[in-house]
């Protein structure tokens, strides 16, 4: 089976290259295919692995590639448009080139491989989303993807309250993990409908990510949705207040009122005593990761936490609980992790390029206030903000799917400046039947 898929996986390129080039105007189901697979790929098993590393315990499990890997290299050998040299390429190869860095640190430098390679999959999905942002038509249907995603995993995570579970995570492997990426697809569409979208899709995608992250029971996701819904109604109407953003602001408290006691019942179903271990074991992971930093400047090696802390002793000192389940967690902060796997270059290459892109997306919205393009790209820098800020409580980002989601969001942005546009955020969908579930 390994075998099948790492075929079709590899066949899938060139049968997108010839479909792309047959008719240009498929690019916006190849952009559909971007905004959902991050949410789907796990579930319909679209990956492969070429090298398999299943039982290694760091975050990234061998050299994988998936099918929407194909699809955005797909995207930039048959596209006719010239990309140029967008924004955030350069701080990407820099990260990228961190990783690979760290493999000079590592005592098993082909697990550290594995992760370099993730980050090319991640620097080739930003380049397609910058080529499928720059058109209306494949942008909008970007966001159709991303609001199908939402609803998707909306549809799991009811499935699994109904069958008792108290914090539900989708298809996900872990509610953390939903709750990290319906960021990306919650906040750009609340951007939208703020900018006065009003299609089906938009409406019950931004809906479904409140409902679904309502109901992962995690108190992260919930109070740094919440934060960062908050931050992008705040500038969204200090760019440019409308009566359309008032009304939708209205809306959004009559659907508060009915999300945040789903939200509360679902957190007051975790008992104290979980709350209080959860708390005190990520304060044992953090003294751990800083331990190991202090010692190796230069990291560990990228993909090598986990096993450095046990090897070495790093858990022990650190108290953190001797069982499996925590033996074999990163630390719960994303730039701690950064820290002790990558070293100081890995630590700052990654802020450099998360804080550059905020600042550039938010910039942009400000100051074309007659732009477009402006809430939509508020919504990717909104998102990656509150990331950055969950971030210091989680570290699930680092994994592909988060990753993806990240690339997604950069490509938004740094295609902001070449946007083309026929309507403001009203842009249809050609086909009969679509054009009735898209309206």
């Amino acid at each position: 089976m390994r075998m099948i898929g790492i075929l079709l996986v590899i066949v899938s390129l060139p049968i997108f290259v010839v479909w792309l080039r047959g008719n240009p105007a498929r690019l916006r189901l190849a952009a559909f295919g971007i905004g959902f697979l991050p949410f789907g790929i796990a579930f319909f098993n679209l990956d492969a692995a070429l090298i398999n590393w299943n039982m290694w315990p760091g975050h990234t499990k061998g050299l994988i590639v998936t099918i929407l890997d194909s699809l955005a290299l797909a995207i930039l050998i048959s596209s006719r448009e010239r990309i140029g040299f967008p924004p955030f390429v350069v701080l990407i190869s820099l990260y990228f080139l961190a990783a690979c860095v760290s493999m000079a640190f590592s005592a098993v430098p082909m697990s550290s491989a594995f992760y370099a390679l993730q980050t090319l999959r991640v620097l080739v999905l930003f380049l397609a989303v910058v080529i499928v942002s720059r058109q209306p038509m494949p942008r909008d249907w970007l966001c159709f993807g991303l609001a199908s995603g939402a609803i998707f995993q909306a549809a799991f995570s009811i499935y699994e309250k109904v069958g008792g579970a108290v914090q539900a995570s989708g298809t996900m492997s872990h509610q953390n993990l939903l709750g990290m990426m319906l960021h990306f697809a919650t906040i750009p569409l609340i951007a939208m409908i703020l900018a006065g979208d009003r299609r089906r899709v938009i409406l019950l995608g931004a809906l479904a990510g409140l409902l679904a992250a309502a109901l992962t029971a995690s108190r992260g996701t919930v109070a740094f949705l919440g934060l960062g819904i908050g931050i992008l109604v705040c500038i969204s109407l200090a760019r440019k207040a409308t009566k359309v953003k008032w009304q939708a602001l209205g809306l959004g408290i009559l659907a508060a009122a009915v999300v945040v006691p789903l939200m509360f019942s679902a957190l007051a179903n975790r008992t104290a005593a979980e709350k209080l271990s959860g708390d005190e074991e990520r304060a044992a992971f953090e003294r751990a990761a800083m331990a190991m930093w202090s010692d190796h400047p230069m990291g560990v090696g990228a993909n090598r936490y986990v096993v450095t802390a046990n090897v070495e002793g790093y858990s022990d000192e650190a108290g953190v609980v001797a069982v499996f389940g925590s033996r074999a967690a990163h630390v719960h902060n994303i730039y701690l992790l950064h820290a002790a796997e990558m070293g100081w270059l890995g630590l700052l290459t990654f802020i450099a390029l998360i804080a550059t892109a905020i600042v550039r997306g938010v910039a942009f919205a400000i100051r074309a206030k007659d732009n477009p393009a402006g809430d939509l790209v508020l919504g990717a820098a909104v998102a990656l903000l509150t990331m950055s800020i969950h971030g210091i409580f989680e570290w699930i980002i680092i994994l592909s799917e988060p990753q993806y989601l990240i690339a997604i969001a950069l490509g938004i942005i740094a295609a902001a400046r070449g946007m083309k546009f026929e309507s403001v955020g009203r842009t249809r969908a050609p086909d009969p039947i679509i054009r009735q579930v898209m309206r």
